[in-house]
C-alpha cells in the first residue's frame, strides 16, 4: 500500500444504522411495490407491500450476510429480509463503492453457517483521498463490467452446450422403433433386468463424523457426482471393520448411480477396482443385468428429458427435495433391445464426450474471469492500480 494512504479499524469506518422491520422468507411475495434484499445469493429476493418497513438509502450502503458472505452494494430503497443482514453505512471519508470494492477484496474464512461478521470487524480498512478512491473505483467499474459481459457469455454457451447434448437425447428416446419397451422400474426388477435397486445408509446405520478415516473402504454421497461425472477424490472413508456392519448402500463396479436426496438429479456409473464402495443416504445404485439392459444405456436414459419429467413431478408434489426409492420403483424406463443400446451408445459417448470437453474450456474460462476480477482487487487495495 502506499504510503499516502490512510488505515482504520474496520468499525471506525462505518456509521451506526438503525434498522427498519426484516421480513421472514416465508412471508416474501413473489410480486409487490418494495424489493427485498436479504443474504442469499441472488441479488433480489422478494417484494413487499408495506412502506413502513421500507430501509430508505440516501447514500449508497453495503448489505453483508453474516451467515453467507454475500456481499451487496445497494443505491436504492429496500426492505431487509430475514436474519443474518449487516447494513455497513461507510462514514464521508469512503466513497461507498470504493468500500464495497474493498470488501470484496478481503479474505473472510468460510465458517460454516456461524456468523461472519466478527471477522469484518478484525479488518483494516485503508483509503487514500476521495479523488483517488473515485479513479480506483472507475477503473474498477469499467473492468468488472466488461468482466460480467464475458462470463454471461460463457455461461450462455455452457448453457447451449448442455442443451445440445439433452435435445440429442430427447430425439433418440422419442422415436422408439420396434422391440423397444416402455417398464416400469418394479417390473424390471420383477424381470431380473435390474437385479437390485437400493439406496444408501441412513438413520442409526449413517457414520458418525469421527468414524470417517483417510484410507479404507470409500463411502461416497450426491456430492461426489459432478454433473455426469464421479469424482472419487470427494469420497469419505470407513475402516473394513466399520463398513463390514454396514448391510445395505454397498455399491459394486458398473453400478448406475443417481443423487436422489437433497442434490437430485445427477446420474453416473462407478467405475472402480474396489470390491465394495458404500453410498450415503443421498445416493440410489441400480445394478443391471446386462444380458438386458447395458449399464451405460440406462445412465443415458436416466439423464433423458422422459426420465427427469417423472422425478421433477413427485419433486413439485412435496416440500422436500428428495425423490423416495419407493417412487423411484414407479418411474417408467424405455428399453430398446440390447445391440440397439450399443448404437445409442456410441452415438451418444461422442456427443457427451465433445460436450464435456466444451464445458471444461467453459468452466475454466469462467475460473479465469474470477480469477482476474480478484487478481484486480488486489491491486487496487495495494495501491497499485
Amino acid at each position: 500500500m502506499k504510503t499516502e494512504w490512510k488505515q482504520v479499524p474496520f468499525e471506525e469506518a462505518i456509521e451506526h444504522v438503525t434498522y427498519t422491520n426484516k421480513i421472514q422468507r416465508k412471508d416474501f411475495l413473489e410480486e409487490g411495490e418494495f424489493p427485498i434484499v436479504s443474504q442469499e445469493e441472488s441479488f433480489l429476493n422478494g417484494y413487499w407491500d408495506k412502506a413502513a418497513d421500507l430501509f430508505k438509502v440516501e447514500r449508497p450502503v453495503v448489505l453483508f450476510g453474516d451467515h453467507t458472505r454475500v456481499l451487496k452494494y445497494i443505491d436504492f430503497d429496500f426492505v431487509l429480509g430475514a436474519d443474518g443482514v449487516k447494513i455497513l453505512k461507510p462514514k464521508p471519508f469512503l466513497l461507498p463503492k470504493f468500500f464495497y470494492y474493498q470488501l470484496l477484496s478481503a479474505d473472510i474464512r468460510q465458517l460454516g453457517y456461524a456468523r461472519h461478521y466478527r471477522l469484518l470487524k478484525e479488518l483494516k480498512v485503508a483509503y487514500p483521498i476521495l479523488p483517488e478512491q473515485q479513479r480506483i473505483v472507475t477503473i474498477l467499474d469499467e473492468a468488472f463490467d466488461g468482466i460480467a459481459a464475458a462470463t454471461a457469455n460463457a455461461e450462455k454457451n455452457l448453457q447451449n452446450a448442455q442443451e445440445v447434448f439433452e435435445s440429442h437425447l430427447q430425439s433418440i428416446f422419442n422415436s422408439r422403433g420396434s422391440g423397444w419397451e416402455r417398464v416400469q422400474l418394479e417390473t424390471l426388477l420383477e424381470r431380473g433386468w435390474i437385479e437390485s435397486h437400493l439406496d444408501g445408509n441412513h438413520g442409526g446405520d449413517y457414520p458418525r463424523k469421527e468414524e470417517f478415516i483417510t484410507q479404507g473402504v470409500p463411502y461416497i454421497s450426491a456430492n461426489c457426482l459432478d454433473g455426469d461425472r464421479l469424482d472419487m477424490s470427494r469420497a469419505k472413508y470407513l475402516s473394513h471393520e466399520r463398513a463390514a456392519l454396514l448391510r445395505k448402500g454397498i455399491a459394486k463396479n458398473n453400478d448406475v448411480l443417481f443423487a436422489h436426496n437433497a442434490t437430485v438429479g445427477p446420474v453416473s456409473i462407478l467405475q472402480t477396482v474396489e470390491p465394495k464402495v458404500i453410498l450415503g443416504t443421498s445416493l440410489t445404485y441400480y445394478r443391471c443385468n446386462s444380458d438386458h439392459i447395458l449399464p451405460m444405456y440406462l445412465a443415458h436414459y436416466m439423464r433423458s428429458f422422459g426420465f427427469k419429467s417423472q422425478y421433477t413431478s413427485i419433486m413439485r408434489q412435496s416440500t422436500r427435495n428428495q425423490v423416495p426409492i419407493t417412487k423411484q420403483r414407479e418411474f417408467y424406463h424405455v428399453i430398446p433391445p440390447v445391440n440397439e443400446q450399443r448404437v445409442i451408445i456410441d452415438q451418444l459417448d461422442g456427443i457427451m464426450e465433445t460436450s464435456q470437453r466444451l464445458e471444461n474450456i467453459l468452466q475454466q474460462k469462467l475460473t479465469a474471469l474470477d480469477e482476474l476480477k480478484q487478481s484486480l482487487l488486489h491491486r487496487a487495495f495495494n495501491g497499485n492500480l
